[in-house]
Parts: structure tokens; sequence; C-alpha cells
């Protein structure tokens, strides 16, 4: 295993000491906060990099449990959050934050979960990509049809902003990708270090931006958070078993449902509302990779056989 492996393995380590010293010591980073769009690019960019034109030709040839991973991505998170939200109280500014985290999709954390409990990689990247190109639209239509009458969603704003900030930086990856492609796999574990990074970095900015306020919101948001997550995982897989798709199948589904891009929802919540609509996609971030990490843990210790890689079909 090399040095960025070992890394990587350790990302919800590091989420949650860099958002435990932002806390503290918010100086360090409340100063960076207009570096977020890049940082969201460069996550994007190094997406991209790892996809080829195969990654591409499985969403063609098997459609079915990629369009069923990505109907309830879209389904139970932007439903769950505005439920959550609503069950606990949170002020319009916090409910926004919610459904953006839920509006979004699936993050690239789903791939690496379902890599570590054993599921359909190659499934997982391919309801990332579907999911990640619907956003475009998906997002802010969603979170304008769940919170428009509260606040103001910029929708026009919004779908310019997720072109630029998510499908520019993937496409031009994978040109890369496709010009470069055997140098660009020799270094794709550092590809997924340089995007924890700044996955983190998000993190502790928003947490820093928000330290005034952890004391007296931090509490209520990171239970929203927590139900959240459990929603997408739990009905995620609960959803895809009903649907007559094997455990594997289902697995791979629930990460994809339940392990949000919420570092984009940081990104629209601090361009197009507040640093307090932003909270709920920072403590997501966190939560999301210790969740994933431990049900990655337990899945994989209880393997379900030798099921055909990739199982793009229900039984």
């Amino acid at each position: 295993m090399s040095i960025f492996e070992r890394i990587n393995r350790l990302f919800p380590v590091w989420a949650v000491l860099l958002a435990v010293v932002a806390a503290l010591l918010p100086e360090l980073f409340s100063g960076l906060a207009g570096y977020i769009k890049t940082l969201l690019v460069i996550i994007m960019f190094a997406m991209g990099l790892t996809l080829s034109r195969d990654d591409f030709a499985r969403v063609v040839k098997s459609p079915k449990p990629i369009a069923v991973g990505v109907v309830l991505q879209f389904l139970i998170m932007p439903m769950a959050a505005l439920l959550v939200s609503l069950m606990l109280g949170l002020s319009p500014e916090l409910t926004t934050g919610m459904v953006l985290v839920g509006a979004t999709a699936g993050g690239t954390s789903s791939n690496v979960m379902t890599w570590l409990a054993g599921g359909h990689v190659a499934l997982s990247v391919s309801m990332t990509m579907v999911s990640t190109l619907i956003s475009v639209f998906a997002t802010p239509l969603l979170t304008l049809l769940l919170v428009g009458q509260s606040v103001d969603v910029p929708v026009a704003g919004m779908l310019m902003s997720i072109a630029q900030l998510v499908v520019a930086p993937i496409v031009l990856g994978v040109v890369i990708h496709h010009l470069l492609g055997s140098h660009i796999q020799r270094v794709e574990p550092a590809l997924a270090t340089l995007a924890m990074a700044a996955i983190v970095l998000i993190i502790a900015i928003v947490v820093a931006l928000n330290a005034g306020r952890l004391a007296t919101l931090g509490p209520i948001v990171a239970l929203a958070v927590v139900l959240h997550n459990a929603i997408g995982l739990g009905g995620g897989y609960a959803l895809a078993r009903a649907l007559r798709f094997d455990k594997r199948t289902a697995r791979t589904i629930a990460f994809e449902v339940g392990l949000q891009n919420s570092g984009l929802a940081v990104t629209l919540a601090n361009q197009f509302f507040t640093a307090t609509a932003a909270l709920p996609g920072a403590l997501f971030s966190v939560w999301h990779n210790v969740s994933g990490s431990l049900l990655a843990g337990y899945w994989k210790r209880r393997p379900v056989g030798d099921e055909a890689e990739p199982a793009l079909a229900p039984r």
C-alpha cells in the first residue's frame, strides 16, 4: 500500500481533526473563504481525471441499476432533509442548507466506501457520474421546490454556477484522461489525496466561519445531519433490496444515496445564501465519512459471496 493510500484511508480522521482545529482557532481558516469555489473545482477535476470512456459506456449498456440509484438519490435525500429540518424546527437558513445537501449528487467518497465494503465499484462510479451531471438541473430546481416559499432561490445563478464548478472541470478531466490515461492511472492515489485535502480544507473553512455559532447551532445541526445520513444509507439499501437487487448492488446504492457531494452544497450556500446555510454541509462532510467508513468496515467483515461485477440488473 502506497503512502497516499495510507493517507486516504484516514480520511475521517483528517476531517474531524481539522474541523476541531478550525473550531478552536477559526482565524487560521476564516480568511480562506474566497478559495472554496477553487477547492471544489480541484475536487471535480480530480474526479474527472479518473473517469474513462468505459465508465460512460457502462451507463449506456446497463442503465437499470444506475437509474434506480439516481432516482433514489434525488427522491430520498431532498425529502429527508426537509422532513428532518421541520421535525427539529430548524431555521430557514439551516433548512436551506440541509436541502442543498440533500439535493446534490452522490459524493466521490461513495466510490471509496463502496470499494472498502467490497461493493460494485464500477456501478458506484457510474452512478456518481450520472447524478453529478443531472445535479446541474436537479439541485437548483429541487431547492426551489422545497424551500422556495421561505427563501429566495436564484435558480439561474445556481444552474450556471454548477455548470462551471462541476461539469466543466469534470469534462476537462475526462479529456485529459483520454489523452494521458496510462500516466493518470499511476497517480490516481495521489489524485484521491489531493481531492481529500481539498474537501478537508473546505470543511475547516466553513467550521471556522461558523465558529461563533457552533455552541448554539452545532448540536442540533449535528443531530439533523446524523438523521439525514442514516435515512439515506438505510433507505437506499432497503429500497434497493425491495426492488430485488442483490446485496452487493444494494450496498453500492446505499452508499451512493447516503453519501452526498456536500462540498458542492457548502459552495452553493456560501455563494447564494449565508455562512449559516453552509454549516449543515460542513458537518455532513465530516459525519458521512465517519459513518461511511464504519459501515464499510462492518460490511467488509460480512461478505455476500462472489457475485459477478458489475451486477447491473436485478435478480
